[in-house]
């Protein structure tokens, strides 16, 4: 039985559902698209791959770890005195911030400005607050606006920083070396383990319903890393090494993932693979974009020639050597989209045709998944790619696995994570339709997690292209190695800036580790500033945009004349 305080209101609560579905699926096209952007844009994933996975991770996120408990005043930004004895009006604040926050998101996503989902939120809220006079967190203080604003310089600069260290690491020790892949096949085992042993301990101590890490403790926490640590050293030795060596050093084109679990076997030439893969190449050439131009390298080819240390000779044997299963490729390959894909066939064929309203179902289903987000085709853009350095094909492949790991990883905490974004205030207006007062801290019923991780895969399956392209090879020259690099770093950063209690945003450490590995170019021109300037433009523009979207509706709707 509804209460007779919020029966009247059923109509703001169907609005703030409404308002929650486009939140949720706004959330999912911009916040899920930074953990697989760079495993796009370096080609070891395709976007229908991505998409598959994102459905995947994120609902296991939001459902398995996602917070029972969500605060619908987020973070305390502003107080709930002022609805006290007021439900209608909280639910009605709760639905303004809703609006104002699906508003941005899908405005941002198709602008292609990465922003945080977080601050979307927050800047609703801060607008709700004006708009109804409720006090709001000013103050440096945890979660306060003061905060937030100040992380859109600190999160991407400790990424930066950390994404660097990381991809200079990699550098130093694999990439520059004179034998690049004979240290990269010794050294894969410890990156592997090392990676798996760093994220198992982001998801344990990030994880809404894990303690924290004090109440966690020390000893525990060095535990599972080292505990993580062996036993992903034992797996890569006895499963990864010799998948590495039949595919890598025998060149067998036939080797697919899903042959990993055949192990040692796989040192006989005699062994038996069920079902073998077709084509000619054991490893693709992953700096090539759909135009099957590679410009990474070419500028450090034409420096070498200018300076008479390498030959033309040098260079084309140096490409062979890279990549043998990669030979260049005429350029200007046509680029099939969507519309060529799936609408050109059937759009001489009149309506009263089945194969009509099938091809525009595949279009409308496939859409967002059957894109090109890789290729740029920008004369600005070329020159920046031509400054990224291009290493060996087969070392960068090595790093593809590590890569996928980080971006699920990272995918999963977003979902546990971001999920009460959407949630909260959809949760905080029913919860108070039900009970018949204001509810701040409402338990979260599991189907609602469920319809918000259907959702945040959802957005990024339909139109989370928009920031696959933007955080991709759009900011630098991305490969497997700048990957791995980018998302590790971000990771780490979120991590330690939690410990801290820090409020960061994974989009900007995510858009700051980019810049990080780009540096390690050491070469500013590898950067695209002018993308960086755009989505920082973004950033700056997320709280005022959704809060006065929020306030200005809030405004009119307590303001409006009745009878």
């Amino acid at each position: 039985m509804i209460p007779l305080e919020t029966a009247p209101y059923d109509w703001i609560l169907a609005l703030t559902s409404i308002a929650f579905v486009f939140s949720a699926f706004g959330n999912g096209a911009n916040d899920v698209a930074n953990s697989y952007a760079t495993s796009v844009a370096a080609r070891t994933l395709k976007m229908w791959h991505v998409g598959i996975l994102a459905i995947i991770t994120e609902f296991v996120g939001a459902v398995a770890l996602g917070s029972r408990v969500t605060d619908t005043i987020k973070s305390g930004i502003i107080a709930p005195d002022r609805f006290m004895g007021k439900p209608g009006t909280f639910m009605l604040a709760m639905g303004c911030a809703e609006v104002g926050s699906a508003f941005w998101l899908m405005f941002a996503t198709r602008r292609g400005w990465p922003v945080s989902t977080t601050q979307t939120v927050v800047g609703a809220l801060v607008g709700v607050g004006f708009a109804s006079q409720a006090e709001i967190t000013w103050e440096w203080k945890s979660g306060s606006v003061s905060q937030i604003a100040a992380s859109w310089g600190i999160a991407p600069a400790i990424a930066c920083a950390f994404s660097a260290l990381i991809f200079g690491l990699l550098k130093y020790t694999v990439l520059e070396r004179k034998d690049s892949f004979k240290w990269a096949m010794r050294l894969i085992p410890l990156y592997l383990s090392f990676t798996g042993a760093i994220l198992a301990l982001f998801i344990v101590v990030e994880a809404p319903t894990a303690p924290s890490l004090e109440e966690f403790g020390a000893g525990k926490a060095v535990g599972i890393i080292l505990g993580v640590l062996a036993g992903c050293l034992v797996v890569s030795y006895a499963f990864f090494m010799p998948y590495f060596h039949r595919r890598l050093v025998k060149e067998d084109a036939r080797l697919r993932f899903y042959h990993l679990p055949l192990g040692p076997w796989l040192l006989k030439d005699n062994c038996p693979l069920y079902f073998p893969g077709s084509g000619e190449h054991f490893v693709i050439n992953y700096y090539e974009d759909a135009y099957g131009e590679t410009r990474a390298g070419q500028k450090d080819a034409e420096k070498k020639a200018d300076a008479g240390k390498t030959t033309n000779t040098d260079i084309e044997q140096r490409a062979t050597t890279s990549a043998n299963s990669t030979p260049e490729i005429q350029p200007k390959k046509p680029i099939i989209g969507p519309h060529e894909r799936f609408l050109q066939p059937v759009e001489d064929l009149s309506w009263f045709n089945p194969l009509k309203y099938w091809g525009w179902t595949k279009f409308i289903l496939l859409q967002g998944v059957t894109r090109d987000v890789i290729t740029h085709d920008s004369d600005l853009l070329r020159a920046i790619h031509a400054r990224a350095h291009r290493y060996d094909d087969r070392v960068e492949h090595l790093w593809t696995y590590c890569q996928v790991v980080s971006a699920i990883m990272m995918s999963i905490a977003h979902g546990s994570n971001d999920v009460a974004n959407a949630v909260g205030p959809w949760a905080g207006s029913y919860a108070t339709y039900l009970s018949g007062s204001v509810n701040t801290e409402s338990e979260t019923p599991i189907w609602f997690l469920v319809i918000a991780g259907v959702l945040l895969g959802a957005g990024f399956w339909f139109y989370g292209y928009h920031i696959i392209r933007s955080l991709g090879n759009k900011i630098t020259q991305m490969s497997p190695t700048r990957g791995f690099a980018t998302e590790l770093g971000a990771a780490i950063t979120v991590l330690l800036a939690s410990r801290l209690g820090l409020p960061v945003s994974t989009t900007q450490c995510l858009t700051g580790a980019a810049t990080g590995v780009a540096l390690m170019n050491y070469d500013l021109g590898a950067v695209n500033w002018r993308q960086l300037g755009y989505i920082f433009c973004g950033w700056v523009l997320t709280l005022p945009s959704a809060g006065l979207v929020a306030g200005l509706i809030c405004l009119m709707a307590l303001n409006t004349p009745h009878f």
